[in-house]
This record gives C-alpha cells, sequence and structure tokens, in this order.
C-alpha cells in the first residue's frame, strides 16, 4: 500500500484527492497539509470526509511514499522541491511546472520560477497524450482544467493534421474553478442567473494550451490562439466548444467528411479509458464525478470550419482525477484504479 501525502488538502482539489483516493485499493493517504485548517482534524474542516481520522498539519509526516501538491503556483513548487530532491514522485497540481519557460512561466504568474532547473525534465501530465513521459517522470505537472478539455478536443484534428493552427476555444467553468478564496464575482447573488466573460486581456491557461497545440502540430509552430473563458453559475463542470479551419481537401464532402472525421477521433481515442468520443453534444451534468472527457467532432460544412465540443468535471478529469490517473502511471498501477466510477445523476 503507498503512503500519500497531500499539500493544500483545505483546497477543493485538495479535498477531491481525498475523497477520490479513500477507495483507491493501493493508495492510502497518511498525511495532509492545510494552511486554514492546521491543527484541526480533517473531518472538522470538512465533514464529507470523515472516513479519515487525520489532523491537518503544517508539514506532512515523515515516511510518505508519494505527494501531491494542491498549493497554490509558486508556493506548490518551493513546498516540493525537498520531496524531488529525495527522489519521491510528485505530482503538482498548481501551473508551476506546466510551462517549460521560465520567462514565460513569469510573465503569465507574476513571479519568478523557485526552481527553473526542473522545468525541462517535468512532464506534462495529460496522460492521453504524454503516458510514456509520466511513466518515467518524478515530477509531473498536472494540466489547467481548460486546457485539458480545450487539447484532447483539438488532439485529434491537429495530430493528423486536418486544420490550420488558427485556434478559437471558447470555454465555460463552473464557480469551483475559482477556488475556495473569496472574491465578490463568486459571491451567489453576484453569479447566480448570469453568465459572464473573463479574461479577455489573457487567461493563464492560454499560454499552457498554445504550449501543448504546438506540440500536437506537424511543424511544432504555436497556433493563433483566441481563449474566451466564462464563468456560469453551476458548482462543477467545464463545456469547452473549440473551432479551427478545415484545411482544404483535408476531408471529403458532405456526409463522407462527417463520417470521415468521426472515424479518426474514435481510432485516436480508441484505447483510451477516460476519453469517450460521443455522438451528440455532451453536457457537463454527464461528466459530474467522474474521470471522463467526452468529446463530439463535427463540421461547419458552410464556414469549412471543424467545430469540437468537449465536457469534463473541473475537480476531477480537470484536476483531482487526472493526477490521480497521473499516480497510477508512475506507480506502475492500472491506469483506471480507483477511477472506475460513473458521473453522477441527475
Amino acid at each position: 500500500m503507498v503512503k500519500v501525502g497531500i499539500l493544500g488538502v483545505t483546497g477543493y482539489a485538495g479535498a477531491e484527492l481525498a475523497r477520490l483516493l479513500h477507495l483507491h485499493p493501493q493508495a492510502r493517504v497518511v498525511s495532509v497539509t492545510g494552511r486554514s485548517g492546521a491543527g484541526r482534524p480533517l473531518a472538522q474542516v470538512f465533514p464529507h470526509l470523515s472516513c479519515y481520522d487525520l489532523t491537518v498539519q503544517e508539514e506532512l509526516d515523515d515516511g510518505v511514499q508519494v505527494v501531491f501538491s494542491a498549493l497554490p503556483h509558486a508556493a506548490s513548487a518551493e513546498a516540493l522541491l525537498p520531496y524531488v530532491r529525495a527522489g519521491l514522485p510528485v505530482i503538482d497540481l498548481s501551473a508551476d511546472f506546466r510551462l517549460r519557460d521560465p520567462q514565460e512561466y513569469a510573465r503569465w504568474y507574476g513571479v519568478q520560477h523557485p526552481a527553473p532547473e526542473l522545468l525541462e525534465g517535468a512532464a506534462y501530465g495529460l496522460t492521453e497524450l504524454h503516458r510514456e513521459a509520466v511513466r518515467t517522470a518524478r515530477v509531473v505537472a498536472n494540466p489547467g482544467c481548460y486546457p485539458t478539455g480545450a487539447v484532447l478536443a483539438l488532439a485529434p484534428a491537429l495530430r493528423a493534421g486536418i486544420v490550420e493552427a488558427d485556434v478559437v476555444v471558447d470555454a465555460k467553468s463552473g464557480i469551483s474553478g475559482a477556488g475556495r478564496t473569496l472574491s465578490l464575482p463568486y459571491h451567489y447573488s453576484e453569479a447566480n442567473e448570469s453568465v459572464a466573460a473573463y479574461g479577455l486581456d489573457g487567461h493563464r491557461h492560454q499560454p499552457e494550451m498554445a504550449q501543448e497545440l504546438a506540440r500536437l502540430s506537424s511543424d511544432g509552430a504555436r497556433p493563433r490562439l483566441t481563449f474566451v473563458p466564462h464563468l456560469v453559475p453551476m458548482t462543477r463542470g467545464i463545456l469547452c466548444t473549440c473551432y479551427a479551419p478545415l484545411r482544404p481537401g483535408a476531408l471529403p464532402e458532405g456526409e463522407a467528411g462527417r463520417r470521415a472525421l468521426w472515424e479518426l477521433y474514435r481510432d485516436f481515442y480508441r484505447d483510451e479509458p477516460f476519453v469517450q468520443v460521443v455522438s451528440a453534444p455532451p453536457s457537463t451534468k454527464q461528466t459530474l464525478g467522474s474521470n471522463l472527457c467526452l468529446v463530439h467532432p463535427t463540421l461547419d460544412e458552410a464556414a469549412g470550419r471543424l467545430v469540437v465540443v468537449s465536457a469534463i468535471d473541473n475537480l476531477v478529469k480537470g484536476a483531482a482525477g487526472q493526477a490521480i490517473q497521473n499516480m497510477n502511471v508512475m506507480l506502475g498501477f492500472p491506469e483506471s484504479m480507483g477511477l472506475e466510477m460513473p458521473a453522477l445523476y441527475p
């Protein structure tokens, strides 16, 4: 049984890690930290985690064998350094190891990276696309929630070269994506019965998304990317609608083109346990509480564009579930171990 430590259990992602790991047959959470709940029983901080007889501490106990960090950026890398140096496998749910360029990290996150020497060797943990890198890594950067939905939606098309590198990602997220920190736009009376765009002058997930889309293209060039996120008054879920112009002649015309597109996506994700190519546009409710990403590709023939819709639970496939998926790969467990739960409905 692998002994797991969680840094930052008092955030939404950290709490979701604890919830999902409770029934993992080969991993046991033995130590947790949290700045806001230090010294209190975990079951008191989160009554839904009364299955744990643990106290939230300021530091992890000795003896942990794998470490998850759900701390904010900058603080996360700093807290993980001792475990990295000790050779423990670590999975970081913050943004600290996602961007390969430390200058780009400083530009978007406003601080110098505390361990730039580790960036090149960190695996980007979008498991479906970087499984082998994750398997051999000791530092895994769990992807952002928006990039998870967008990159999985566009990967087959970019890899096959059927679209131009000119991408629009229109995405909607539930309020839990903003974390537990109090801020006026996320108060009930502000957010309820309202949908709002934000980050139009640049969202921190944009460079991560562009970096990973570039890795999928044949020439490695970064796409021209427009990314507009929206806040939706629901607790969980991300819906991405992605658009890209088709290359002339890349697909047959008419219904034959739709069939070819469907087969391309189906074949790309044929053996993936957590990506399902679906025949109708998915909704976020269909992924609630699960590690699934549902993907629906189609064509706008009049405009000559690919349109792909994806749906995930931002706290599971967009955070904690994907982190456990990466742990399973790193430690040689079956990839879906502990993550087989279907979505919650209704």
